[in-house]
This record gives structure tokens, sequence and C-alpha cells, in this order.
């Protein structure tokens, strides 16, 4: 049921007198809660989650077992539609302390710390739920997203289909299977699926998330009759392609829409294919819609062009089809000239190896099995992922990202240990995908543990992570970059789900 912001404005102003009656009357505490909870239910329809997160604090005081169930599942909601993942997983930790019942709202804490980046212990909690509860919605839904980030698609999107049948009213699960559909290259059902998001968004005011989706259907329906990602021969073949190390990052050779060769970075900080204003106007790349991008950087989320490669050759490869993001406006000021192009192989569904020995990059869909030093279990949603622990007691999710030249953490995580234990902090400049970051600084004396790789008393580049975040739908703990891989022959396997190293 949803209200107009006028009318509920008259409904928040009586449940505001009421309060004061019953406050007045001196009713009994859970008078009090209830009425909290009601007025808090209003905010968070009206989508004022801001307003609704202190109204659901307020609503515990006092409050009935029940009542704190029922209250600390709205400020969970609302802390994840604000992309506050670390007060989120807080929150999911006390929910599941109250032990609810009911399935869903099992699943809702569970997604908390899916937002935390706790993917595994989140999958862990989704797969008890089903196993007492097949009819549950949220759990069907978030397995299926797990599924999908451990590269087992087929199996994502069967649960979350079943999610859907349970219940197709959740915007939620629509976009996920959007996200799905478009990793299969079934463009077509994406938009659809994508349109279906935005018609079941609440219509209390509008707000750019119906618009950048918009924005994504028109695209995802330009490719028409087109194969999205289509490779010329077999993907399955091994390509070896030389590289060169330039500022600390791997560049290749490529010719775009038979343009070129041109300096291409291969990024996995990058979630798809990325070209210059300048080198999208030389090779005929033109605008088809708006999308949004978040970075380092001051900026923040940055509005840029959608486009479409016709063809991309590196090496002996070539794959047609490729959807492009345009950095358009560009960048001024850059330290070391216009932005780079560069590339993800992840992106097109190419697992892949970097020697930094012998500056060779390999590709296939599939690689063989070899052996290795160390296997570190690897998710892939939009970008690589791995667990590290920081202080040996904190599990966050890092970015392995291979345009990225230090160690570094985020903000947020760097405020809490700060809490804990002042530190010293080293002002930096450091300069971004979205500009710079003023509030970037070195941070001494911080541990951290990689399964079996460990940095003792290591010192970490604080960057401000809570948009890239906030676009990714869950807390970015750090990323690791070239300082970290460079020892390593570094396999991206998507097939095994497993960033494996050998050492050099």
């Amino acid at each position: 049921m949803f209200f107009r912001t006028q009318g509920l404005s008259v409904v928040l102003v009586v449940m505001l007198g009421l309060s004061a009656i019953v406050w007045a009357a001196g009713s009994q505490e859970s008078e009090r809660a209830d009425l909290q909870l009601e007025l808090a239910d209003l905010l968070f329809i009206d989508e004022r989650y801001w307003e609704a997160i202190p109204a659901y604090e307020e609503a515990k005081k006092g409050a009935t077992s029940e009542q704190r169930i029922r209250a600390s599942s709205g400020l969970l909601r609302s802390l994840l539609f604000v992309a506050e993942f670390g007060r989120a997983h807080l929150e999911a930790v006390e929910l599941r302390s109250l032990q609810p019942v009911d399935s869903e709202v099992r699943a809702l804490y569970a997604d908390g710390f899916w937002a935390s980046g706790l993917f595994e212990e989140a999958e862990n909690i989704y797969r008890d739920i089903l196993a007492t509860d097949p009819s549950s919605a949220g759990a069907h839904a978030g397995l299926g997203r797990s599924l999908a980030t451990r590269s087992q698609l087929q199996s994502g999107l069967e649960e979350v289909l079943t999610a859907l049948s349970i219940d197709a009213t959740r915007p939620e699960f629509h976009h996920t299977l959007a996200t799905i559909y478009r990793r299969l290259n079934r463009f077509e059902e994406a938009s659809d699926a994508l349109q279906r998001f935005v018609e079941l968004l609440p219509n209390v005011r509008r707000d750019q998330r119906a618009e950048w989706s918009r924005a994504e259907v028109r695209f995802l329906r330009s490719f028409g009759d087109l194969k999205p990602r289509e490779f010329v021969g077999t993907a399955d073949e091994m390509r070896i392609i030389p590289f060169r190390l330039v500022n600390d990052k791997v560049v290749i050779q490529g010719k775009v829409n038979g343009e070129g060769p041109f300096d291409l970075v291969i990024d996995t900080g990058a979630e798809q294919m990325v070209l210059s204003k300048e080198t999208a106007q030389a090779v005929g790349v033109r605008p088809i819609a708006n999308t949004i991008s978040a970075g380092v950087g001051d900026i923040g989320i940055r509005a840029l062009d959608l486009g479409r490669v016709e063809s991309l050759e590196i090496g002996s490869l070539e794959i047609r089809n490729l959807p492009v993001i345009i950095k358009n406006p560009s960048l001024e000021g850059l330290p070391r000239g216009r932005e780079p192009d560069s590339l993800s192989p992840l992106a097109f569904g190419l697992s892949m190896v970097i020697d930094y020995k012998t500056k060779q990059l390999t590709v296939a869909r599939h690689l063989p099995d070899q052996t290795v030093d160390i296997d570190m279990p690897m998710r892939y949603h939009r970008l690589a992922v791995v667990q590290g622990v920081i202080n040996k007691e904190h599990s966050k999710s890092f970015v392995v990202d291979t345009g990225g030249e230090v160690v570094s953490i985020g903000l947020g995580l760097a405020s809490f240990l700060d809490q804990k234990v002042p530190t010293r902090r080293i002002p930096l400049q450091v300069y971004g995908t979205s500009g710079w970051d003023d509030s970037a600084f070195l941070l001494p004396g911080i541990d951290l543990a990689f399964n079996q790789i460990s940095y003792e008393n290591f010192s970490v580049v604080v960057l401000n992570l809570h948009r890239p975040s906030a676009l990714l739908g869950f807390e970015i703990g750090g990323i690791v970059g070239y300082s970290f891989l460079k020892d390593y022959r570094v396999s991206f396997d998507l097939t095994r789900s497993l960033l494996r190293l050998t050492r050099l």
C-alpha cells in the first residue's frame, strides 16, 4: 500500500500528535514502540530512508521481542537502501541474534551479510533457510545471486526464476534476473527483466534508479538481432598475447573496429570495455544511451555514455558486438594525460593468466588445471573479488584490480579501526577514475592476510570507496593491485571461481 507524499505528511503529523498524547498519558513502552514503528514504516514507504533509520532505532526502546524484530528488519532494509553497508552488517548480526522464525526475515539478514561482502556466510544462510522452507522467495533469490558470482549462471538463473514464481512483486528479484541474463548474453530477456524492475519501483517519488535503468533498457534493446560478445572462431582456444608494463599496468595492443593498433590496459577494476571520448570518435563508436560509473575521486559517481564496439582484435582473438563505456565527458587535469582505453577479459566471460615475469597474457574460456602455490576462492560480481582479513579479525571483500597499483582499504573500515586503536595518518595525493581523492591517506601498522599471504605491520592506502560500493551493491573492503600481484603468475579462473597464484 502506497501513500502520496502530501497525504503522508498529514498522516505523520497525526502520528506525531498521537505519540505526544501517549507519552503524556504514560502508556506502556510497547504502545509507544508500536506507534513509533508505524511512523517509521510510513517514512520507509515514502522512501525517506534517512528519516526512517532513527525512527526504527527509537522504536527499539521498550519494544517487545516481536516489535524488536520488526524494527530491526525495517532498519536493516533502510540501511541497505542508502548503502550504509557497515551499519547494515551490524544490524544483520543483531537481527539474527533475535532468532526470527519467519524465513523472509532470515533471508533479509542474509542480505545484510551479503551487502557487507560476506558472500560465503550469506550463501550458507540462504541454503539453511531453503533446507527447512523451500517456499522462501528471498532465499531462492539470494542463492541465485550467489551462484552467479561463482559463474554457475544456469543454476543461479533457475533459483531466481523460482523466487519470481513465488513472489513476482519484488523489484530487486527482477534486477538480479536482468544481471544474470546479461552475463548469459541474453540481452533481450535482460531488458525485459529490467523493464519489469522499473515498473515495480515505488511511485512515491521519482529517482535516478528508474532513469538509469530505462537508459540501460534502451541500450540492451539496441543490439536487436546482433549476438552480444560474439567470438569469431572459438572462445575455448588458448591465446597468448604479449604485453608491456607501463606505470605498473598491463598494456596490450589491439584493433577497435578495424582501426589501430591502440594501447589497451588490462583492467579488472573495470566491469567492461572502456574507451576515451577521443578513441571512440576515432573508431566510429557512437553513444547509444547514458550510464553511471563510480570510482575513487571527489567526483564519485560519473554520468557517462554507453556505446557498442563492432569488433575488437587482440592477438588472434576477435570479438564482435561489445558493450563499451565511453568516458564522455572526459576528466580534465589528469596527471598522466588523457584517460586510458581499457578492457577486462573477465567481462567477456574469459578466464585469463597474467605472467608478470614473461610478460604474457593468456586468455581462454576455460583454463587447464595446473599446479599452483596458492588457491584463493574468487567471486565475480561485476568485478573479481577475494576475501582478506584485517588485523586478524575483520573479514572483508577486496577487489582484484590489475589496473590499480597499491593495496588499499576503504575509508569506512579505516575509521572503524581508528576508533579501536588510534593510528597515525599520513596525507596522500591520489588520483582515481573519478578525480582526486582529497580524503586519501597512508595508514601504517595494519595486519593483512589473504589465504597463505600475510602482511604484518603493513602500510595501506586509505581511499573513499563508499560510492563504488553503493554502485556494486556491497561493501568494498579494499583493493589489491600491482604491488600485490607482481610476484606471481596470476590466474583468474572463472570456471573454478579461483584466483590462482604461482610464485615467480
